[in-house]
């Protein structure tokens, strides 16, 4: 089986279809895997009824980062899956807003610890989406399951 480095890795994402199709882009992903920055425009594709993002879309810039930050960290020994997703709209989506995924070394060896005590838990992320001026569209959690393979 081949590896993909991070960038192929970023470049294939960008051509997934779902993101594709939502005009989502991964913009970073750092060398460590411990941040991501996703952006998504206001395309005629995207909006909904009223012309802001589509709901949908802004759920789907969420899904699945923190899983990969923490695949990429944790190693081939973990398994970890997105178990669930919230979302509250703050205000209107309009023009380009990004969503940016941050985790440290720190929560990673917290993670390890965890598990190693408890067999498998769930951490609960909080996550925002912003727009172009820095305010907050949208408050998301995301619930991630982790245990040893």
């Amino acid at each position: 089986m081949f590896r993909l480095s991070r960038r192929q890795k970023i470049k294939l994402m960008n051509f997934y279809p779902p993101y594709l199709g939502a005009g989502i882009r991964v913009k970073h992903i750092s060398a460590d895997f411990l941040r991501a920055e996703i952006e998504m425009k206001l395309r005629w594709w995207n909006k909904n009824l009223v012309g802001t993002h589509f709901g949908g879309s802004l759920m789907s810039m969420s899904d699945p980062f923190y899983m990969l930050l923490l695949v990429q960290n944790l190693g081939r020994d973990y398994i970890v899956w997105d178990k669930a997703s919230s979302i509250k709209f703050k205000k209107p989506g309009t023009g380009k807003v990004t969503c940016v995924f941050e985790i440290t070394s720190e929560f990673v060896d917290q993670i390890k610890t965890d598990v190693a005590e408890l067999g498998k838990k769930d951490y609960v992320l909080p996550l925002t989406i912003t727009n172009e001026e820095g305010e907050i569209i949208c408050e998301l959690e995301k619930t991630v399951y982790v245990r040893k393979k």
